[in-house]
């Protein structure tokens, strides 16, 4: 239930980024109902979303913080599927914008408060595989919305000026189906513990641990330890931004690098990914979907596939690999671009193999600021690093790509793909030495909350200390 509860959004971002890339050509045709062209929808359109979702992180994750997981979880839905359904009724460039913007908002919120509850929900020994599966399946709607758009465009079944309204319909349609299943997902007890309400998580913890003691038909071991905290109602941003950067300044410039890192290296490929394929393989608008599905389907392969080993061989490791890795096959994958030895087809497959890699690679950037910060600061923490990391690569990079890849010359194509693969793999060098051995320990163990007091038993908070 929490797994489809809350991860399901991911699905719901991806079909959502994907299906603009692909309506793109679409809505900048004569007769689509919309006076745009095809690089203000990749350039102007997707930077928008983006810094709308960056807008959306530090707010609602300021608010998740401060009311609760599940509140804002509601919230921030309901804000992401008003705003969908007004993007489906665009009748002017400027309303088309507006509310490309405001459904990111609503999205960004959503990594806010779904990051932090899925690792404060999710038993340690396998909350790195959780995480990178759930993060992942944003590729999952990205399938969906790439063979979306391929039957949305075919003129055979819907005119141009309706095809792709009705897909904006349909992602409201199953946004629907996820709130419903996301009013029965609990509240993070850890939150409300710290927040006051100790009666209400015992209460949670108490149901669960009986529901699983008649299942397995044993009784549960007893706690590892205790720790005595000090209930408080909120926590200011003087005192999470003094955390963050003054306790933890290594974990801080990690969590930065991870975000820039992957930020700029979808940019480069995804968001012009269309582009690219009719502009220099003259692959027809409407059958770019097959394409893009493919990659999708190699980007939510990769953590289903790689996610136990951020749990046994270790997270350091894994991340730092998922970095540099696709990295360098980018850099392969851009001197044969340039050189004309590409298709369609070994393009897409040469994109598939690296986004294999960095879909997992990415997604260990949100499993990193959700695990290595205090309880009391991890909304904030994931917000504030999604929307810096994101701000940077996710806007830049839509207005710096559009241009590259629409130019119609190989070599600016292939700088583009430099560009991401070089922050790629400087992040990944940064995680080789400033990762955290986080697997298989408890969120409290990583870092000390700071409403903590006293502790006893137990493995010694080594993770608290500052670093």
């Amino acid at each position: 239930m929490i797994v489809i509860g809350l991860g399901t959004v991911w699905i719901l971002d991806g079909l959502e980024v994907t299906t603009v890339g692909n309506i793109a050509s679409r809505l900048s045709e004569e007769g689509s109902g919309l006076a745009i062209t095809s690089a203000q929808v990749t350039g102007i359109a997707a930077a928008l979303y983006v810094a709308g979702a960056c807008s959306g992180a530090l707010f609602f994750g300021w608010l998740t913080d401060r009311f609760g997981r599940k509140k804002l979880f509601m919230v921030t839905l309901a804000v992401y599927l008003c705003a969908t359904a007004m993007t489906g009724l665009s009748f002017s460039a400027w309303w088309f914008f507006l509310f490309r913007f405001l459904t990111g908002f609503g999205i960004g919120g959503e990594y806010a408060a779904i990051n932090s509850a899925i690792d404060e929900l999710i038993p340690s020994k396998y909350r790195g595989r959780v995480d990178l599966i759930i993060n992942g399946s944003y590729w999952l709607g990205a399938v969906g919305g790439a063979l979306l758009s391929i039957v949305m465009l075919n003129t055979d079944y819907f005119p141009k000026d309706l095809g792709w309204r009705l897909t904006f319909a349909l992602g409201v349609v199953f946004g629907l189906v996820i709130l419903l299943v996301r009013r029965h997902v609990p509240e993070s007890p850890r939150w409300q513990f710290i927040h006051g309400h100790g009666e209400d998580a015992d209460r949670l913890v108490g149901s669960v641990e009986r529901e699983i003691e008649k299942e397995k038909n044993e009784k549960l071991p007893p706690p590892a330890g205790e720790i005595t905290i000090h209930e408080r109602k909120s926590i200011g941003f003087g005192l999470i931004a003094k955390t963050v950067f003054r306790s933890y300044p290594k974990r801080a410039v990690l969590g930065l690098s991870l975000f820039i890192g992957q930020a700029f290296l979808y940019n480069a490929i995804t968001f012009g990914f269309g582009a690219i394929l009719t502009t220099f393989f003259d692959v027809e608008s409407g059958h770019t979907g097959y394409y893009f599905a493919v990659i999708a389907a190699g980007n939510f392969i990769g953590p289903l596939l790689l996610g136990k080993l951020f749990d046994t061989i270790g997270r350091r490791v894994m991340i730092a690999g998922t970095y540099i890795l696709p990295g360098i096959l980018l850099f392969i994958t851009a001197w044969l671009f340039d050189r004309g030895s590409l298709t369609a087809n070994t393009l897409t497959a040469c994109w598939c193999v690296v986004l294999f890699f960095a879909s997992a690679g990415a997604s260990s950037a949100y499993l990193t600021v959700s695990e290595v910060f205090p309880m009391e600061t991890r909304a904030m923490a994931i917000a504030f690093f999604y929307a810096i990391g994101t701000a940077v690569g996710g806007i830049s990079g839509p207005l710096i790509f559009a241009d590259l890849t629409e130019s119609g010359v190989p070599g600016d194509t292939a700088l583009a793909f430099c560009i991401g693969a070089g922050l790629m793999c400087a992040a990944g060098v940064v995680a080789a030495f400033l990762a955290v051995d986080a697997e298989q320990r408890s969120l409290e163990d990583i870092a000390e909350p700071l409403s903590q007091t006293e502790k006893s038993g137990g493995p010694s908070p080594a993770g608290g200390a500052p670093g």
